[in-house]
Formats: structure tokens, sequence, C-alpha cells
């Protein structure tokens, strides 16, 4: 399996409204790590998986939409609850939807809370 990892970061803020998150249910900030990766049995005729560059352009496009902003104030996020997982499955499918007439491979999305809190989506 050949593998392309890129990484940025992104801050936002939201509010995870249920009595299940405790203190989190306030407005709070999370500044995430996110790790992009994209799997390929296969390089294509370049002996890439996909162009760094144009991986990295595509990850930033997707999380500019995100980077310092308040998700509760997001209509794509009304009623939903943001957490880890959710959003690295939201990164996901945007990259996904990015890429889907040149990659056909597998993309993990890895988001870091904090040096030691981490969560993923991995999907084709």
């Amino acid at each position: 399996m050949y593998t392309v990892k890129v990484r940025q970061s992104i801050m936002i803020a939201h509010s995870l409204a249920h009595p299940f998150f405790g203190p989190a249910q306030n407005m709070h900030g999370a500044t995430y790590v996110v790790d992009v990766i994209f799997k390929s049995k296969t390089i294509d005729a370049h002996n890439v998986v996909i162009d760094i560059g144009k991986a990295k352009a595509i990850t930033s496009k997707v999380l500019e939409k995100l980077n310092y902003k308040n998700l509760d104030e997001l209509p794509q996020f009304t009623g939903q609850l943001t957490t880890t997982e959710f959003l690295a499955k939201y990164i996901h499918d945007e990259i996904k939807e990015e890429v889907s007439l040149f990659f056909k491979g597998t993309i993990n999305v890895c988001l870091g809370e904090t040096h030691d809190a981490w969560a993923s989506y991995i999907g084709s």
C-alpha cells in the first residue's frame, strides 16, 4: 500500500449541546492538527499516489471553510454535534468530492484535538 500524507491545522469554536459532554456543552475552542492520508494499492503513470501539491491545495480549500469559524453558526452543521469524529468524516467527504475525478484510493482524515487525543475517519 502506498500513502501520501499532508498536514495542516485549523482553529474552530463550537459547543456540544448535550449533557453527555459535561463542560464541553459550553462554547469552547479547539485547535486541530489535521492529517489527510491518501492510500492506494498502486501508483499512477507519474509514479505517485496523488500529487502532493494538489493534495495540499485541496486540503487547504476544504479546511478554509472551517478555520476560525464558530461551527454552531454554520448552516451545514445545524442540529449536529460537531464532535471530532463527526468533523473527521465531514472533512473526508469534502476532500473525497474534490478528488473524485482523479483519485480512487482510500482517504484517512485524522484530527488531533490535543497532543494525546485523536479521532479519525477512513473511507474510500
